[in-house]
């Protein structure tokens, strides 16, 4: 067992504050090609008929970034700490989003992007992290919930501050408002479990470790697999709501930039819920089942639809956006699977991979789309996806009140 150290109460207030804002960041720059995508890509000279595809490149190489990201600062929070990768991480993607305020081409647009997916991935898992190992195994959800409850309003941020900004400018504000952030994480301190196990020789950060034992391989991937539809949701469902829109009806076309907004409204009051859920019912599990079913009837009324009017998408957007609000109930359950010495690699890949599946994803929605429709290929896709996490959910244990100052042998 790792001696748990006491913290101030107050230090921990700054901790999880601290932690919400750099998330807030972290959402306004993950959301903000979704909400400026098609006047960015009429500035540049793309097409109308291929702005959906070369959408997808570029959101699917800012996914790529996100895994590749989540490996790399997962390994750097177990062995280094979870703080470096808090400075790290939005050091890298504030630069990258200033940088894409520049590009005139596709291809320059989506390596951009790829760089700023990498910074992206580390903000949320190091945050979690430091704050699950803070808490009070009692009271760790509520610190988590308020990090993601506060963190996804910058979605808001993001749409409003390209309505009256150009897109160019949107991406400046972005990476502006994170070097900002880096001023206030200097007081921050690092977990008190790290700090017990830096100077011992243990492996940390060892993601091999994984896969050389088949019941921690199997939990991780559990972990995964209960996240899987809620980025397609987002990604795919209502940011390509001008297409979703036309295929269904709709006399004025759909706007994937209010979309995302009221999505992010509905996830950000989703991630208090669940969380709530949760601590009422002391369990995580029972919290996510009830929002998986949700995503399958909000994705249901979504998709069935006919004639959807501007204001009906609002509103069915916050109500898909409420149901895959158990985002930050999902990372506190892989943060409390694993032990010490491999939690910020967890935490921090799990996330990332879960964002990185809507690659294959999309791939396999876009076979669908060729071989029946895209409304037909949102509801396959929907039910697949959820079943998938269902199942998965099924498979883990309860982790509300477990302990988490122990060590992966």
């Amino acid at each position: 067992m790792i001696a748990k150290p006491e913290i101030k109460s107050n230090n921990i207030v700054i901790l999880v504050i601290v932690a919400a804002l750099g998330y807030f960041v972290d959402i306004y720059d993950l959301v903000i090609f979704s909400i400026v995508r098609v006047q960015s890509f009429r500035d540049i000279g793309i097409p109308e008929a291929d702005m959906r595809l070369d959408g997808e490149y570029v959101l699917n190489m800012q996914m790529g970034g996100l895994l590749i990201g989540g490996i790399l600062w997962g390994i750097i929070g177990d062995k280094f700490g979870r703080i470096r990768v808090l400075f790290g991480s939005i050091l890298l993607y504030s630069i990258a989003n200033i940088a894409n305020g520049f590009v005139n081409d596709i291809d320059s647009y989506a390596l951009i992007r790829f760089v700023a997916g990498i910074g992206l991935a580390g903000e949320l898992g190091a945050g979690i992290t430091l704050v699950s190992e803070s808490m009070s195994k009692e009271k760790r959800g509520y610190g988590t919930m308020i990090v993601a409850g506060i963190g996804v309003l910058g979605a808001i941020a993001a749409y409003y501050v390209s309505e009256h900004y150009s897109w160019r400018q949107a991406y400046f504000v972005g990476g502006g408002i994170g070097l900002l952030l880096l001023v206030l994480r200097v007081g921050t301190f690092e977990s008190g479990m790290f700090s017990q196990t830096a100077s011992k020789k243990i492996r940390k950060g060892d993601i091999w470790m994984l896969f050389t034992s088949k019941e921690r391989l199997s939990r991780y991937i559990y972990c995964l697999l209960i996240g899987l539809p809620i980025w397609f949701v987002v990604g795919i469902l209502v940011t390509q709501a001008p297409e979703f829109g036309r295929a269904l009806g709709a006399q004025t076309v759909l706007s994937a930039g209010k979309g995302i907004m009221f999505t992010y409204i509905g996830i950000s009051l989703g991630d208090i819920i669940a969380g709530f859920l949760a601590q009422i019912t002391r369990s995580r599990k029972l919290a996510v089942f009830v929002f998986q079913i949700m995503i399958v009837a909000s994705s249901v009324w979504y998709l069935s639809s006919t004639g959807i009017t501007a204001y009906q998408f609002h509103w069915l957007a916050f109500f898909m956006g409420l149901a895959v609000g158990y985002w930050a109930t999902f990372v506190t359950i892989a943060s409390e699977q694993f032990g010490t010495n491999l939690r910020a690699t967890v935490t921090t890949t799990a996330p990332n991979f879960v964002r990185g599946a809507l690659i294959p994803s999309t791939l396999l929605f876009e076979y669908f789309v060729h071989k029946f429709s895209i409304i037909t290929a949102g509801y396959i896709m929907i039910f697949l996806l959820t079943g998938i996490a269902m199942l998965a959910l099924t498979q883990l244990k309860e982790s509300f009140n477990k302990d988490l100052d122990y060590l992966e042998e």
